[in-house]
C-alpha cells in the first residue's frame, strides 16, 4: 500500500508500483473503439504507461497533451494513457483537442488498477488511479516509475522521457 495526498490529506492506493527490473504486469484496457489492448500489443516497442484519476480534470489532461506533445517525435516509442475514464470521455477529450499521437486505455472492467498498486482504496477518488507513470523497455520490463506524491502534481516528464534513452 502507498500513501498518496490529494489538495495536502493523505489518501491510500492497493499496492506499490511494479519494481524497477521486474516484467509489467498484463493488462487488458479498453480502446475508445471498445475494443481490447493488451500489454502484448506493444511488445517490441517502448512503452509508457501515463496514469492518473480522470481525463476531466485539469492536470490530467495537461498530462495527456504533454505526452502527446513528446510522443509525436518519438520514434519506437508508444505512450499509452490509463485511467478509470469510459472510454466515450477519452475519445471526446482526445478528439476535441485534436490528440492522435497517443493512445488511451481503461481500465472501468478490468484489474489494472490492482495489479500495478494504483487504485485508490481510501478517500473521495475510491476506485479512481493514482497519479503515476511507468516505462517499459521493448521487452515489456520496467525501466521506470513515478507515483506523484500530490495527485494534483504533474509528472516528471523529463524523467521519464529520459529514462526511453
Amino acid at each position: 500500500m502507498a500513501t498518496v495526498t490529494l489538495k495536502g490529506t493523505p489518501f491510500e492506493t492497493a499496492g506499490s508500483l511494479p519494481a524497477v527490473g521486474s516484467a509489467a504486469p498484463d493488462f487488458e484496457l479498453v480502446k475508445t473503439d471498445l475494443s481490447v489492448t493488451k500489454l502484448a500489443d506493444y511488445k517490441g516497442t517502448k512503452l509508457v504507461l501515463n496514469i492518473f484519476p480522470s481525463i476531466d480534470t485539469p492536470t490530467c489532461a495537461t498530462s495527456v497533451r504533454k505526452f502527446n506533445e513528446s510522443a509525436s517525435s518519438l520514434k519506437g516509442v508508444n505512450v499509452l494513457c490509463v485511467s478509470a475514464d469510459l472510454p466515450f470521455a477519452a475519445a471526446r477529450f482526445c478528439g476535441a483537442e485534436g490528440i492522435d499521437s497517443v493512445d488511451t486505455g481503461s481500465s472501468f472492467r478490468s484489474t489494472f488498477g490492482q495489479d500495478y498498486g494504483l487504485v485508490f482504496t481510501t478517500g473521495p477518488l475510491v476506485g479512481l488511479l493514482s497519479r503515476a507513470v511507468v516505462v517499459l523497455n521493448e521487452d515489456g520490463q520496467v525501466v521506470y516509475t513515478e507515483q506523484v506524491a500530490e495527485t494534483a502534481d504533474e509528472p516528471n516528464y523529463d524523467a521519464a522521457l529520459a529514462a526511453l534513452a
